[in-house]
């Protein structure tokens, strides 16, 4: 048993963020050509104070925390968190912004509670399945739980709209799902519900047709739909081998659409170009292998479910995102892991570190 945080791992995360937050900089200068320089002022302290600072200080904090905590308490988080992601419904409390209802507005600040619904949930999977992992071959204890508490997260995000979280949230569960042991003919029957659940929502959702209409022939509608991806490929373009340097990119000013948001990773490449985001990526890579690592040599069951829905779930994130922006997706609107805007976001994702940290603690040597 180790008696230190996995050093390696820290490491990694606080290079991601650093890195994250360079990159951050560099593209909300693009807010200043765009409107007035009380914004840029604003969204770049939050990204600096709740995002980094608390995020930091929360890590080290939770890093402390001994891991079977949260799973004695995953049901009331669980809870908590629903109660608190249903709370955006409720008028005056709730922010609709471009048609979406998904963020709570507590006038100082605003934040999306499916942030914290989506590590509730996994919080919970993990300890569902580690309590039960001598029955989860059986469809009663295994493949029900997991439908029942999916659509229950999919009806609150669905009715936001918040689509992309879901999908992310549905990937990192299913990860726990089959590490538990899932027999492959569950996951089968599981993936063919998740296909028709897919089906109902692009018919139910207009924007998300849209979306994969766009994917197909994205110089259809240039002007409109098509215009973000077609932005982005000019940017990741004109970064060429070494990228035209820090604070040089011309898309984050007037063209690309939310450069501190879903297109921060192609104003890194335009900036830093094909080598830049090598590492970038390179970065992503290592903060997943050393994640599943870690999820290898946990000491219990939980430690490694956790561990293992956790790095998915950002690592699937970070993917969506830049392959969408390489149009090798439909466009998701997800942000990039510790470099997109978001302070609440970024403090979240930072203190869930904390209890892999944590979990990297007592994990067994090979």
């Amino acid at each position: 048993m180790r008696k230190h945080f996995d050093k390696t791992f820290l490491w990694i995360i606080l290079l991601l963020s650093g890195v994250g937050f360079i990159i951050f900089t560099s593209a909300s200068l693009g807010l200043l050509a765009r409107s007035n320089s009380e914004l840029f002022t604003s969204v770049a302290w939050k990204q600096l104070i709740l995002g980094l600072g608390l995020g930091l200080a929360s890590l080290f904090t939770i890093a402390r925390i001994k891991y079977g905590f949260w799973r004695k308490y995953a049901f009331y988080i669980f809870l908590g968190t629903i109660i608190l992601t249903l709370m955006v419904f409720i008028p005056g409390i709730g922010l609709n912004h471009n048609g979406a209802t998904r963020w709570i507005n507590l006038g100082f600040i605003s934040f999306q509670p499916s942030e914290l619904l989506k590590y509730g949930f996994i919080i919970y999977i993990a300890a569902w399945y580690s309590n039960k992992k001598k029955d989860v071959t059986k469809i009663s204890f295994g493949l029900v739980p997991f439908v029942v508490l999916s659509g229950i997260v999919a009806a609150i995000l669905v009715a936001q709209p918040d689509t992309d979280t879901l999908g992310v949230m549905l990937v990192g569960a299913a990860a726990i799902y089959f590490t538990a042991g899932a027999p492959w003919k569950h996951i089968f029957i599981m993936g063919c519900i998740g296909l028709v659940g897919l089906g109902t929502v692009i018919m139910m959702k207009p924007y998300i047709r849209e979306r994969l209409l766009t994917f197909i022939d994205p110089s259809k509608n240039g002007l409109t739909s098509g215009y973000q991806i077609q932005q982005s490929l000019i940017a990741i373009g004109s970064g060429q081998v070494v990228g035209r340097g820090f604070g040089q990119s011309v898309q984050k000013f007037s063209y690309l659409p939310e450069p501190v948001g879903d297109s921060i990773f192609a104003v890194a490449a335009e900036e830093f170009g094909f080598i830049g985001t090598s590492l970038l990526l390179l970065l992503f890579v290592s903060f997943a292998a050393r994640g599943l690592k870690i999820a290898s040599k946990a000491q219990d069951a939980f430690g490694r479910y956790v561990t293992i829905g956790i790095i998915t779930m950002i690592t699937t994130q970070a993917c969506m995102n830049i392959a969408a922006m390489l149009a090798i997706i439909p466009l998701s609107g997800q942000t990039l892991p510790f470099v997109s805007h978001g302070g609440t976001a970024l403090m979240i994702t930072l203190a869930t570190m904390g209890i892999i940290l944590n979990i990297s603690k007592y994990q067994t040597r090979s």
